[in-house]
């Protein structure tokens, strides 16, 4: 041991090169020695220096300061000023509605932000291990949170790894690292430096990462880097960074506050003037303002947007995509590329036997994943193979020269390296019944696979005497083969052949072993000469971790939608590029960009190859999370799956985060705004229909409600200028807006999808609730309405001089306006005659609940107090109904207009 320092260290450890570095040179620079470790003083000085390994956790706003940032919203303003005005009225009712609203609202905010502290956690948790260390010359285990830089730490299989750590020492030591890098690969690890620069954290094979875990073999390790300074930590520095992305609805929700909110100070301010220079009293003037703010202001649209949103939950939930924020319910809708990860969600994370040469044959096998069901087949013929076939030996070495666990993979819950048990799985197909051959030809020693040797080997009883089985690398095996098995005859092997072979397998993205056997009397394999010996080659096993079938339809759903689906993985570029082009993400062949190239690329540069590419390798999760932002500053709304916690920056900073529910971690699925219960890219395809559906609905109720509000202030606006006296109180416009409205908007948020809703190109992401297109048919149905309401609210008043009479009739009016178009809004687009009036069964309740409402009111003594109004004539109501339908010509003939043109509003 070096002498005690009166610093932990004279370098910047954590930025260290440790992978480019010797065993020994590492143990150096961390001044520690690898046989006794650290003394307990230098532990004490370098967790005072360091401090302990463990994620930080933000302290967060506090709840108080979350609730009141839920207020801070143009469209919260103008729903307080409702419950402000509707109170100054003593409508207490309705004042308290809109404020339980506004609470609604502010609970569902609480919750979006809230998860960004909750991510945080989730990550904490996953670097809180034991860790078992020497120190003072001793093994002791310690808390992971007392590890520190320099300490010596033993790794073993089943074990997570506490820290960042350089290995000085393995045997055969292999690291799950699919949950940090999105690796679908056990990583084999190993103790010489690495001299390529600027290595991704999956091609740095000399180095264990925290929160990994070891799966097979046994190691000795320098920690290097704790706590937040680790690839974990800094993971979770990035996602703290991010904070929380506002999803497009949000706002579009917002801009359409700011616009009413200008509007009604805007017609607040030309009525006053108006009142002003008609020397008009000023508490006339105030009721009228309170009247004209009344009418703008839609009080059901909040609600109505929370349940539609809701509505949309219940959807997707039914098929499979469980939402997290209501406001990604619409985000999936409007959708312009999807950035997905490759293992688990595009593929099955299965791997799994494809093809096996043997007897110079190439077989293939059916089905895909771990079940212990299909076939090898030639040609499409079922084959059952012989004991002496080097296809039967071929899939026997795979399944004795195997350390994963058998009984887990008869059960259904295999464990181990995902290899290994593909080569079980394609056994079992062969006909070999996995437990009886290994109880017929028993285990007496084996050699694990090691980086250096490209093989592993087992020594297995036979009828007579001892067999050594191999599985490895081709080329490894290969140099140890002078005969080859085919058709139960040894001949001598034809090495060239073999290499074609295997290159012809790779090149379709398959990861090819070589299987070999020979007889031996040695019962130990200690002597390696055993292993250098004349071994007969069987064939070939080549694997890969198969695509989802259903993928395939989902991606090409997708991109006939006008989504773009890209490719963002830490596998390697090969087998990235051939599971691309399977799902035909790469038709011009443009190949992938690698993380280590992105590395390089200016945003100017990036932005370049994001036209044209459309499949990322070997990216790590600072390279997933640039991809993701240049894509927004592009002018993409972003879709991003992910199950691992190398996803979670990009699954925060996307517009939406997709997470796995079967596979992803907790980090994963605590980042991101919704999770796919069955972990399947084809559900994104359904979730995206039912998004553009929730959309649709948004836009037809915004639609129907903002037409009133139009209407009733161009009736109020016209009656100033006229001088007349106002067609409504502000009572009765609070009736027309709540009750009547508010069971009919409602109903619309239950619409059926449009036809071919799918198909049509994603909305352009600038585009609002609102376009141009809608606007001019917004303004000509608040004409229509105003002035069939201004014109029915003269003759009464002409007819009877009965104020009351006339209001009664202008309030009717607009009431029988909103139940004839609302039929209209239940498609911006096709005409009402071609829709079927009952396949919205609620739509036909609210309008006969709204219908007796109304009736209600014009009839029932002390409704008749509360809103002034009385009883109509038959010849009143003819007149009116009359007068109503006119919205449903000028709605029809816009349409017609509008599909003539080709334009889709809806």
């Amino acid at each position: 041991m070096t002498d005690p320092i009166e610093t932990p260290i004279n370098v910047n450890i954590s930025e260290q090169p440790w992978y480019t570095l010797t065993s020994e040179k590492a143990c150096e620079i961390a001044n520690t020695a690898s046989e006794t470790g650290l003394t307990e003083e230098d532990v004490e000085k370098r967790l005072s220096f360091f401090g302990p390994n463990e994620i930080a956790v933000e302290a967060g706003l506090t709840r108080w300061q979350i609730l009141i940032h839920q207020f801070k919203d143009p469209l919260i303003y103008i729903l307080l000023a409702a419950a402000f005005v509707t109170f100054v009225l003593q409508d207490y009712v309705d004042s308290g509605v809109i404020l339980a609203v506004v609470l609604l609202n502010a609970v569902i905010g609480y919750i979006q932000e809230n998860k960004a502290q909750s991510a945080i956690r989730a990550l904490s948790r996953l670097s809180d291990p034991k860790a078992q260390v020497i120190r003072n010359g001793r093994e002791i285990e310690i808390p992971s949170r007392d590890l520190v830089p320099g300490d010596i730490v033993l790794l073993s299989s089943g074990g997570r790894v506490a820290a960042d750590m350089r290995i000085i020492m393995s045997k055969g030591l292999e690291v799950d690292e699919s949950a940090l890098t999105g690796e679908s690969e056990v990583i084999n690890k190993h103790v010489d430096p690495l001299r390529t620069p600027n290595l991704v954290p999956a091609d740095q094979k000399n180095m264990a990462f925290a929160g990994t875990i070891v799966t097979q073999g046994r190691a000795k390790a320098v920690a290097v880097r704790t706590g937040d300074s680790t690839e974990l930590g800094k993971i979770a520095s990035t996602v703290k960074e991010i904070g929380i992305t506002k999803t497009p609805l949000q706002e579009k929700v917002d801009k359409l506050g700011k616009h009413i909110g200008n509007l009604i100070l805007g017609f607040a301010l030309l009525i006053a003037v108006i009142g002003i220079l008609y020397n008009m009293d000023p508490t006339e003037i105030f009721i009228t303002v309170v009247a004209m703010a009344v009418s703008a202001i839609p009080e059901g649209l909040p609600v109505i947007l929370t349940v539609t949103l809701a509505i949309g939950v219940r959807r997707m939930a039914n098929r499979q995509a469980i939402i997290r924020s209501l406001p990604a319910v619409e985000t999936l809708g409007s959708t312009t590329v999807i950035g997905s990860d490759k293992t688990g969600t595009l593929t099955k994370n299965q791997m799994t036997v494809r093809q096996i040469w043997a007897d110079d044959n190439l077989f293939e096998t059916t089905e895909a994943g771990y079940q212990l069901e299909g076939t090898i087949s030639e040609g499409g013929n079922v084959i059952t193979p012989p004991a002496e076939s080097g296809l039967f030996q071929t899939l026997l070495a795979g399944t004795l020269a195997n350390e994963a666990n058998v009984t887990a993979v008869e059960m259904g819950e295999p464990q181990g390296d995902p290899t290994e048990i593909a080569l079980h799985v394609s056994a079992y197909k062969g006909g070999i019944r996995l437990s009886d051959i290994r109880l017929q030809k028993e285990q007496l020693d084996f050699l694990p696979f090691e980086p250096e040797r490209k093989f592993m080997a087992t020594l297995n009883k036979n009828e007579n005497g001892q067999t050594i089985f191999m599985k490895g690398a081709p080329e490894s095996v290969l140099d140890r083969c002078k005969y080859q098995l085919k058709d139960g005859e040894l001949v001598p092997v034809d090495p060239e052949k073999v290499k074609t072979v295997s290159k012809q397998m790779a090149a379709q993205g398959l990861r090819v072993l070589a299987m070999a056997y020979r007889s031996t009397e040695s019962e130990y394999l200690d002597d390696r000469s055993v292993l250098e010996e004349e071994f007969v080659l069987t064939g070939l096993q080549g694997m890969e971790d198969p695509v989802r079938p259903e993928v395939i339809e989902a991606v090409q759903s997708a991109q006939e939608s006008g989504i773009r689906v890209i490719m963002i993985t830490g596998d390697h570029i090969d087998t990235a590029v051939a599971i691309g082009r399977q799902l035909g993400l790469d038709p011009e062949e443009h190949g992938a960009l690698e993380g280590k190239v992105l590395e390089r690329l200016s945003d100017e540069e990036l932005d370049l190859q994001l036209m044209k590419i459309n499949i990322f390798a070997r990216v790590s999760p600072k390279h997933k999370y640039r991809i993701v932002d240049r894509l927004k500053e592009s002018g993409h709304v972003v879709a991003v799956t992910g199950d691992g916690v190398n996803d979670a920056p990009a699954l925060r900073a996307a517009h939406l985060g997709v997470a796995m529910g079967k596979s992803g971690t907790d980090v994963a699925r605590e980042a991101s705004d919704m999770v796919l219960s069955d972990d399947n890219f084809a559900t994104i395809t359904a979730a995206i229909e039912e998004g553009r559906i929730v959309f649709s609905n948004i836009r037809k109720v915004t639609f129907f409600l903002l037409s009133t509000a139009v209407g009733e202030l161009i009736v109020i606006l016209i009656a100033v200028l006229m001088n007349w006296p106002l067609p409504f109180i502000a009572v009765q416009i609070l009736w027309i807006n709540l009750v009547t409205n508010g069971l009919q908007d409602i109903a619309l948020a239950f619409e059926p999808g449009e036809p071919g809703i799918l198909k049509r190109k994603p909305r352009p992401p600038k585009e609002g609730i609102l376009t141009g297109r809608l606007m001019e048919r917004l303004g000509g149905v608040g004409l229509v309405l105003a002035a069939g309401t201004l014109g029915i609210f003269w003759w009464i008043y002409q007819q009877t001089g009965d104020l009351d009479m006339a209001r009664t009739a202008a309030m009717t009016q607009m009431v029988v306006f909103q139940f004839f178009h609302v039929l209209n809004c239940r498609s911006l687009d096709r005409s009402i005659f071609r829709i079927n009036f009952f396949s919205n069964k609620f739509l036909f309740v609210s309008l006969v609940a709204a219908l007796t409402a109304h009736l209600a009111v014009l009839h029932v003594g002390f409704l008749q107090t509360i809103f002034r109004t009385m009883p109509l004539t038959i010849d009143q109501w003819m007149l009116i109904v009359g007068i109503g339908f006119l919205v449903i010509l000028g709605g029809e003939l816009d349409k017609f207009v509008n599909r003539w043109r080709k334009n889709h509003i809806g």
